[in-house]
């Protein structure tokens, strides 16, 4: 009987129909989390970058830039916050690809190869809920436009004006009726869309993505008209320069600048860890690569630009700079225009929502008990926790609360993305014996009771200082390290771990590569 239990084809490994077979009956095991065949990645450089640019092109993220002008950041500044913070962020996300499109394995596997079988559940949670979090702001961004699209129909049903009080953190928040309405309705569709599957990802973004484009363009130039009527011209938008007032309430230019540049990093932190989910399907690791470098970068700095002169022109036009841009819905007249406009960004949140937002919770509450959870279970329970207990209209409700949502939650991720890179290129050497991750207790990736201590430890090392300062911690080394979180937990992730990793905290984890080659058929 052959003892392979993965063949290599190209550079790529699969299991084989005998270990797929074995492993059918494990507990650890479904389909949904089951690696990829080579022939499954299918995935060119051109499906991969339409896929992050449906990603990209979204609301919240004209609201990086929008954000930092309503503190008092100029233009290009903020434009060139956002554009460094995503480049810094494409790192991880590229490292952690290679191990999806190599062996065809999914975040939660990811999560069992460092972190241990029952270890993988942390960051597979943790992942989840700040997913949850981000499904209930774009769900509050596309229900906006719905009540835009109702409004068209129903006179004032949307308008700001008719208003309601929302629990929120520190007492009730009053929102646009409308708006709430409208994100009822929105969150119910993206959970139907997820539901349905992967497959209903592509069609809507290859739709929902151009027709965004266009909106934005239409967004360009109803700010460029109304800066214009206050007097500006296209350029001098732009050539704004810092609110020194705005910034100094805001607590200085570093903390502003710096906190923005973390945020703006943190905004793909989800994504750090659990590209895998995606980078599976890719054909090649030259696909998954530039797909990626093609389809991230460029976008979200396209996005800065016009969020940034969105804001700033309508900060010179009323006084305030407005943070989200489908507050500009109540300011047109021509409902078909709205009705176009709003259809669009519609169809685009859907794309990034259910992409970048649904997919990885639904997988990581699959991994808590994958006999018992599916995929499909999952996209429920991702929908309730959104719906039910995050609160968008806290979240998204200003620039500073936008910050503080993303730096908070990067700060925890940050060192899982370092501690999954640490493990796989430099203690793993990039060998994995993907069978073993569905044996459990009987498989080399239990750890020390299914929990791997080392990245546990890691972990928490690296989050727990500048996290202290979001309950009241103060001092000017909590308020230095706070202010670069996401490169201060990422990096002392990265260190803690290996040197932890090099105490024998690993157990017989790492494969070497006469064993590799021993369980590995060459096609």
């Amino acid at each position: 009987m052959s003892t392979y239990t993965q063949v290599e084809k190209s550079g790529l490994f699969e299991l084989t129909d005998a270990a797929r077979a074995e492993l059918v009956s494990s507990k650890y095991y479904n389909e949904d989390l089951a690696p990829t065949s080579v022939s499954q990645r299918n995935w060119t450089t051109y499906n991969i970058t339409m896929l992050w640019v449906g990603m990209a092109i979204c609301i919240p993220s004209l609201s990086l830039a929008s954000g930092l002008i309503g503190m008092g950041v100029s233009p290009w500044l903020s434009v060139l916050n956002v554009a460094l913070g995503n480049i810094i962020v494409l790192i991880p996300i590229q490292l952690n690809s290679q191990i999806g499109t190599k062996y065809g394995i999914p975040f939660p596997l990811f999560a069992r190869l460092t972190f241990g079988t029952r270890g993988a559940q942390l960051p597979a949670i943790l992942r989840a809920i700040t997913a949850c979090g981000w499904t209930s702001v774009q769900a509050w961004v596309g229900g906006g436009a719905v009540a835009a699209i109702i409004g068209c129909f129903a006179g004032k049903f949307a308008d700001a004006g008719w208003t309601i009080g929302l629990p929120s953190w520190g007492g009730i928040q009053t929102v646009a009726a409308g708006q709430f309405i409208g994100y009822i309705i929105f969150i119910l569709f993206i959970g139907w869309v997820a539901y349905t599957g992967m497959d209903q990802i592509k069609w809507i973004q290859n739709i929902g993505g151009p027709i965004l484009i266009v909106v934005m363009i239409a967004l360009l130039i109803w700010s460029a008209s109304v800066a214009g009527d206050a007097g500006y011209g296209f350029m001098e938008v732009m050539q704004q320069g810092n609110d020194t007032e705005l910034i100094n309430a805001s607590g200085g230019m570093w903390n502003v600048y710096m906190g923005g540049l973390m945020g703006n990093i943190a905004f793909w932190a989800t994504m750090a860890l659990n590209i895998p989910d995606f980078s599976r399907y890719a054909r090649s690791q030259k696909d998954q690569f530039r797909g990626q470098l093609y389809g991230m970068p460029l976008p979200m700095a396209i996005c800065a630009f016009i969020g940034a002169y969105f804001a700033q022109a309508t900060k010179l036009a009323y006084g305030e700079a407005m943070f989200d841009p489908t507050a500009v819905f109540y300011h047109l007249e021509n409902k078909i225009i709205v009705f176009i406009a709003a259809l669009g960004v519609v169809m685009a949140t859907v794309t990034t929502c259910v992409a970048a937002n649904v997919v990885a919770p639904a997988n990581g509450f699959s991994n808590i008990a994958p006999k018992k959870i599916s995929y499909k279970i999952g996209v429920v329970i991702t929908i309730l926790i959104a719906f039910f207990i995050l609160q968008a209209w806290w979240i998204y409700g200003s620039g500073g609360a936008y910050f503080t949502w993303m730096n908070a939650y990067g700060t925890i991720l940050a060192p899982i993305a370092a501690i999954f890179i640490a493990d796989y290129f430099v203690c793993k050497q990039k060998r994995a014996d993907i069978a073993n991750l569905f044996k459990g207790e009987n498989g080399r990736y239990w750890y020390s009771n299914g929990i791997n201590w080392a990245a546990i430890i890691a972990w928490f090392v690296a989050f727990i200082f500048p996290l202290l300062t979001y309950f009241g911690v103060s001092g000017s080394f909590f308020t230095f390290i706070n202010s670069i979180n996401y490169i201060w937990s990422f990096l002392l992730g990265f260190i803690v771990y290996i040197i932890l990793m090099k105490t024998g905290m690993a157990g017989n984890s790492f494969v070497t590569e006469e064993e590799h080659e021993q369980f590995t058929d060459r096609a």
